[in-house]
């Protein structure tokens, strides 16, 4: 059979339904009927002498009689322009349309138009295929070679239409390149709904009812319109097929829009620009995709970016985040992610937000066996370094920074706010513990400042915790200091030549304990060695064991203390003794981070049970339930800060007014803490004399750059120290 069919002339613009697929009583239209911006009785047919005005414009139709207009219709403003089918019209008057510096004169012009419903004070120029389209009133179409839907269309959705085999149905391949994570994608989905349908894959109730519901969450039958919102602008463009475009968006010079959902509105537009090819995915609202993208099979969220040739392939891209210029495949990637680099890949993983990958980042797409890559999972704030290469398999706590490097096997990081360096010359993996808080305190304080002031959504459907001290990371903390504790005690038994058979871990950490609490001089002695952390035969060394615990200490007292003195602020009615009964209770110890938001381990199970049960039936149950859980999120988090505080007191029942002003006392020392070390660690930017040689003088260099006492980040926590030790001082005249 030939590629190219030929039929009668009389056939463009009808039988857009094939006959087997029309319910009983309905025609081609009925989708149309109901997708239409506009009540059905503005429409008229043409009046005789419109007709002749159409006719001597240089316009034809296979029949006048399917030209429908309202009353405010002028046919001087069409001309030399082909209808087919039924068309729909609406008011068309002598305007001129004004987007940016574009100027056009409303009307249709040189196009070709089948069976479309055209809103108001539209301009329709040079489009020369526009067919089966709900366009919105005072949009602009100008210079576009093709804009149509098929029958079949699905605008991204991860369906099947009637008629249709599951093999034609949009898979897209999370977390690796096995297609064994793999979920559906649809409109509305968030970074919460991909993790939750790609982590639990042993739980085959909520496999099931995920894709069901995901089936049923869209009209499956045949004849669905494509859709362009009012005020939209789409110029100087090639292709767009199957693609649902909101209100407001601007799309110019793109090569190939097809099987899209792109959302945008008037608070949120979204903007998509020159020489991008777009095929298979969902857009989120606020988006900005210019300059040579291509992206396939994917999803991006709200207010997020793709520029400059990036490529993201089989990935979700979360909310609030950007890359640029490289490639991403086969990812789940939480909200607030950044790469921006020509010259970075990332492969096969999950990255649960707040990270960056900095130029010549490798990770995950170095195979190091035949198979496929496997994965990689790195918690919030993960932050490779320049040149840094790491091999699946691979798991990172949260906020672990990479040093420069070729890291030659997997790794396996408990420790969170770490600094990894590969030392190739003494052949060992070195890991210190709690680095950002002992040495990059600038960056660690500002982390959760800049995220929420990045957070531009209008819709913040996908509920993130930004806070880099939060229950997941705290979690690892206290897991981390059990681990330290265990491993100096090893230490202290290898250099006293003891054997370390029939010891358990208890009393090593109890050794350990022991040695971490009271002798900083012992630790600089010792070797302390990770276990578990590297799958080679090489050393893997723990640097400022001692440093490092005393630091982790100290995150937990602030976290702690920051959360209950919220609690008081927030109850002002409150005593103490009553706080302390209110939050009393076991300790919450597993938190997953579900999308960046985060949840109790035991409600992630209950919701997985009410999914797969059909407790809840649809994706908008599940969002409502992931509502509901963020609600109970601050008081959840209030009661683990509780039992942070209780632990570090070593309280099971109920603090002590002494113990109070101790931790409130001890919490205003951090904070002086932070404000010193935030003006420390940025002061090396100033202080390094390399950084001046670009400069005549110290008044060029003030001139370009200022100083540090210019900083308005240094000077925002210098606020927020003295607003925080006010608060302390209010928090102990309530006792």
């Amino acid at each position: 059979m030939g590629t190219v069919k030929i039929q009668s002339a009389n056939t463009i613009g009808k039988n857009f339904i094939p006959k087997q697929y029309l319910p009983d009583g309905k025609d081609e239209y009925y989708h149309r009927e109901k997708q239409s911006f506009w009540d059905a009785e503005r429409w008229r047919n043409l009046y005789s002498y419109e007709v002749e005005r159409l006719v001597k414009n240089n316009n034809n139709s296979d029949n006048w009689d399917t030209i429908f207009v309202t009353d405010q219709f002028d046919p001087d403003q069409v001309k030399n322009t082909r209808f087919y089918g039924l068309v729909r019209i609406g008011n068309l008057k002598k305007n001129t349309l004004i987007h940016h510096d574009l100027k056009v004169e409303s009307g249709i012009t040189n196009s070709v138009v089948i069976s479309c419903d055209i809103g108001d004070d539209v301009a329709i120029h040079n489009v020369r295929y526009l067919s089966h389209y709900i366009v919105g009133n005072r949009c602009i179409l100008f210079n576009v070679d093709e804009i149509h839907t098929t029958n079949h269309a699905k605008f991204g959705n991860g369906i099947i239409k009637e008629g249709e085999s599951e093999n034609v149905r949009t898979w897209i391949d999370l977390m690796n390149e096995t297609g064994s994570r793999a979920i559906l994608p649809f409109d509305g989905i968030i970074p919460a709904d991909a993790y939750l349908w790609a982590k639990y894959r042993d739980d085959i109730p909520l496999q099931k009812k995920l894709v069901e519901i995901t089936q049923n969450s869209f009209e499956n039958r045949r004849g669905v319109y494509g859709s362009i919102g009012e005020q939209c602008v789409i110029k100087n463009s090639r292709i767009l097929k199957d693609v649902k475009v909101g209100p407001r968006c601007y799309i110019k010079g793109t090569n190939k829009l097809k099987n899209l959902t792109i959302n945008s509105s008037e608070s949120e537009p979204t903007q998509i620009g020159e020489g991008v090819e777009l095929v298979n995915g969902i857009i989120g609202y606020g988006c900005h995709i210019f300059y040579g993208c291509k992206a396939v099979r994917f999803i991006l969220g709200n207010n997020s970016n793709l520029k400059y040739g990036a490529r993201l392939i089989n990935s979700f891209l979360g909310d609030n985040s950007t890359i640029s210029c490289c490639e991403v495949l086969n990812n789940l990637i939480f909200p607030a992610h950044e790469q921006h680099h020509n010259n970075s890949f990332l492969i096969a993983s999950v990255i649960m937000g707040q990270s960056n990958m900095a130029a010549g980042a490798t990770i995950g797409s170095n195979h190091n066996s035949r198979a496929n890559d496997n994965e990689i999972q790195a918690g919030r704030g993960f932050w490779p370094g320049l040149c840094t290469s790491v091999k699946h398999s691979c798991r990172f706590a949260s906020f672990v920074l990479l040093a420069k490097s070729d890291y030659p096997a997997e790794l396996d990081i408990p420790l969170p706010f770490s600094l990894l360096n590969n030392n190739a010359s003494a052949d060992q993996l070195e890991v210190f513990p709690a680095f950002w808080w002992l040495y990059n305190m600038y960056a660690l304080a500002r982390n959760s400042w800049k995220f929420n002031k990045r957070d531009k959504r209008i819709n913040k459907i996908q509920k993130i915790e930004f806070d880099s001290l939060a229950p997941d990371t705290i979690e690892e903390i206290v897991k981390a200091r059990h681990l330290l504790e265990v491993w100096t005690g090893k230490a202290s038994l290898r250099k006293a030549g003891k054997t370390l058979d029939n010891i358990t871990e208890k009393e090593f950490a109890k050794i350990g304990f022991q040695i971490l609490q009271n002798d900083t001089d012992k630790t600089q002695d010792l070797m302390v060695l990770g276990e578990n952390m590297e799958k080679s035969r090489r050393k893997v060394i723990i640097l400022k064991a001692y440093r490092a615990y005393h630091a982790y200490g100290d995150m937990l007292h602030y976290y702690a203390i920051k959360n209950l003195t919220d609690y008081l602020e927030s109850n002002p009615e409150e005593t103490f003794s009553l706080m302390c009964d209110k939050l009393r209770g076991e300790r919450i110890t597993d938190w997953v981070n579900i999308g960046g938001q985060l949840i109790p381990c035991e409600d992630v199970d209950k919701l997985r049970s009410d999914i797969g049960s059909g407790k809840l039936k649809s994706w908008a149950e599940i969002h409502n339930r992931y509502n509901s859980l963020w609600e109970e999120y601050s008081i959840k988090k209030q009661k683990h800060a509780y039992a942070i505080m209780s632990e570090i007191y070593g309280v099971k029942k109920q603090l002590s007014k002494e113990q109070w002003i101790s931790a409130l006392e001890k919490g205003s020392d951090i904070q002086e803490y932070i404000n010193k070390q935030v003006y420390i660690s940025r002061n090396k930017d100033f202080d390094n004399p390399f950084r001046h040689t670009t400069y005549r003088n110290m008044e060029e260099m003030t001139a370009t750059i200022g100083t540090i006492e210019d900083n308005s980040f240094v000077k925002q926590v210098r606020s927020e120290t003295q607003a925080f030790n006010q608060l302390i001082n209010k928090m102990k005249k309530r006792l």
